[in-house]
């Protein structure tokens, strides 16, 4: 993680419904949302890595009446946001497991994965493009047959995300989803696993936060 960055002050333009941190928020939880419509199964895993305080699966499952159909894992660094997570889980009564760890290693994922929804927001745009590209060719090993990932990026010059949907493309994914509003430079893709996941998990670090 960086270590000049407040990451649990870095949650603060969420008050701002406004902000393009909340727009980005609402379009991540629009298709968890859909995810959790269109899988009719009755228990779902869910992965977030760099959770932060939980909010793109937290604030869904809060309005949702199926909430007890999700298992869901929170991976986050930060131990003041791990804890922000931990207390809004057991506040909703939701199964939900948050790990204060790093989540560019393997061993973070222990137990959690493979995952029906992998959360990647606010990840990309934090690492290197050799991570990013590492990252991308490493999810089908976490990923259960035809699980989802859902990831954000800034498009500030360089524009990375053309790159990252190729790469998702190449890594096995298709894509399902890809929002870039004009007014912001955030976007937002979905992408849906349509190769055979391999059998065994990461064995080398994904990334490291820069």
């Amino acid at each position: 993680m960086s270590a000049d960055k407040d990451w649990y002050d870095w949650h603060g333009p969420y008050a701002d419904p406004g902000s393009p941190l909340s727009r980005r928020l609402r379009l991540v939880q629009v298709h968890v949302d859909r995810w959790l419509d269109e899988r009719p199964e009755p228990l779902l895993t869910v992965v977030s890595a760099c959770a932060g305080q939980g909010r793109d699966l937290l604030g869904v499952l809060a309005r949702r009446p199926d909430a007890a159909r999700v298992r869901a894992t929170l991976i986050e660094y930060d131990p003041r946001n791990a804890a922000a997570a931990r207390a809004e889980a057991e506040r909703l009564g939701v199964a939900v497991t948050v790990n204060c760890a790093d989540a560019g290693l393997p061993e973070s994922y222990a137990g959690a994965v493979p995952a029906d929804l992998l959360l990647f927001a606010g990840v990309f745009g934090n690492i290197g493009d050799a991570d990013v590209r590492r990252t991308v060719a490493a999810l089908p090993r976490l990923c259960s047959p035809a699980a989802t990932v859902i990831w954000t990026r800034t498009r500030r010059a360089p524009d990375l995300t053309p790159s990252i949907r190729t790469w998702f493309a190449e890594a096995g994914f298709a894509e399902t989803a890809f929002h870039a509003p004009e007014d912001v430079l955030f976007s937002v893709g979905v992408h849906r696993l349509t190769a055979p996941p391999p059998a065994t998990p990461p064995d080398r670090p994904l990334f490291r936060f820069t």
